[in-house]
């Protein structure tokens, strides 16, 4: 394949994507010619296209395709999408088409690449180890899952020496990069789908540990077997670098930081949730070894803002509590109901969840009751569907999920019926919870709330 900077044009088929639009404002940032089709109109294409990247929301062959010259561009696209015109196209006239996961693992060869895995914590990690390089004024390009609160993107240029880049199972795709630095967060089951059982998800991570040359540094959470040499990291008990004396006052969480070497005292972070100091115990430690200091970084982890979608918290001159989140798997349903509890234990919560997978919701259904029996009330959403088919997987329903869940309080609910069943509830916290499109719930929620609070002061 040519090397990626010989291309003058990029097309991306799923450009509306996470990882997707990632990769697009790469290119773009580069001075490339970059366009796009999506099936749907999102408030990140709105982003893209403000941004200079034209976006098409139609499968149709039109002027913008037929004059892009074949040696000079590069159609880049998502496995989530099966069948499409467009791709049929480029296909057909010996357009060079790739895969996103082969694309981004040809910028990794060319950068000294930190990459983070795990089923669970991976987009935080590795936004904050983002958040850390910029403050550090290191020269780096990171490509992450989620929305920074602080780039207020999903994607930063800010130099070419390093890149920093969320390392995706789905599809084995972290295969595909040449990581010099990596974190392993998790491996818990997940993405039954592709791999089949938890054996072999396993050894899809100790597969991309092997890619992490011997004398680069792989951090695993402690505790993981994984099969080669590493450093570990852990969070209340003792590690290669570890975490502990965790003190909480007024929403911020204070910590101790410890390397082999030394003791570094009362970090303060703001994000909540033990699980949160074990990805800040890590980026900490690749920072560490990256020759950072660690003035400059206390200073960056006090300034870190989060991730949208990752514990995204309101609280309202009334009391009541909005918080938002991206949980889709039990494990990671239950640390958010950890953090609202470690916090807020008295107060009663009202948790709407969408469940993502009719496969993920087969797979883990027990997992998904245990964690969803938890609060005070539940409005569960359809399934979201995604990429899968529900005809491939009869009885599988909210409904049949349902029963499982041994709340009293508890309902199905369609996606557009669900504001105004929120709206008839009695809470103090709303959670609401999920990776599909649960998330065109936060806008009018947070409008809705903040507007009964002002009515309620004024009473």
């Amino acid at each position: 394949m040519k090397l990626l900077e010989t291309y003058q044009n990029f097309y991306f088929v799923g450009i509306g994507g996470i990882g997707m639009s990632a990769l697009a404002r790469y290119f773009h940032a580069s001075g490339k010619k970059v366009l796009g089709y999506d099936k749907t109109n999102t408030k990140l294409t709105r982003q893209l296209m403000e941004e200079g990247i034209d976006i098409v929301f139609e499968d149709l062959i039109d002027e913008r395709i037929t004059a892009l010259n074949q040696e000079q561009t590069l159609v880049i696209y998502t496995p989530a999408i099966k069948t499409l015109g467009i791709l049929d196209y480029f296909n057909d006239h010996g357009f060079e088409v790739k895969k996103r996961a082969k694309v981004l693992g040809l910028i990794t060869e060319n950068t000294d690449c930190i990459a983070v895995a795990g089923t669970h914590g991976k987009t935080t990690t590795s936004t904050l180890v983002s958040h850390l390089c910029k403050e550090a004024d290191l020269p780096f390009s990171c490509f992450l899952g989620g929305i920074s609160e602080n780039f207020r993107s999903n994607f930063l240029y800010n130099g070419t020496k390093y890149s920093v880049v969320e390392a995706d199972e789905y599809d084995r795709s972290f295969l595909n990069l040449s990581p010099d630095w990596a974190v392993i967060t998790s491996i818990d089951a997940d993405h039954l789908d592709i791999y089949g059982d938890k054996h072999t998800i396993e050894e899809g991570f100790r597969q991309f540990a092997t890619l992490v040359p011997n004398d680069r540094q792989l951090f695993v959470r402690k505790g993981i077997e994984i099969g080669r040499d590493h450093r570990t990291y852990a969070v209340n008990e003792k590690a290669d670098y570890y975490s502990d004396n965790l003190r909480m006052e007024h929403d911020r969480i204070y910590f101790d930081f410890h390397t082999p070497e030394e003791t570094v005292r009362d970090f303060v972070w703001e994000i909540p949730g033990i699980h949160n100091v074990e990805n800040a115990t890590v980026a900490l430690a690749i920072l560490h070894n990256l020759g950072v200091d660690f003035q400059t970084l206390k200073k960056a982890i006090a300034s870190f803002k989060g991730i949208k979608r990752r514990y995204t918290k309101h609280i309202y001159p009334n009391g009541k509590i909005y918080i938002d989140d991206y949980a889709h798997h039990p494990t990671e349903i239950n640390a958010v109901l950890g953090s609202v509890k470690t916090f807020y234990p008295d107060k009663k919560l009202l948790v709407v969840f969408q469940p993502h997978l009719f496969s993920r919701t087969r797979d883990f259904a027990d997992g998904f009751a245990e964690s969803l029996s938890q609060p005070d009330e539940l409005i569960l959403l359809d399934i979201y569907p995604a990429r899968e088919l529900q005809e491939n997987f009869e009885g599988i329903t909210s409904q049949w999920l349902l029963e499982k869940v041994t709340l009293n309080k508890k309902e199905v609910s369609s996606l557009v019926d669900a504001f105004r069943r929120i709206k008839e509830k009695d809470f103090d916290i709303l959670l609401t919870i999920g990776a599909g499109n649960i998330d065109t719930l936060y806008d009018p929620v947070c409008e809705w709330m903040n507007a009964s609070a002002q009515i309620a002061g004024e009473e």
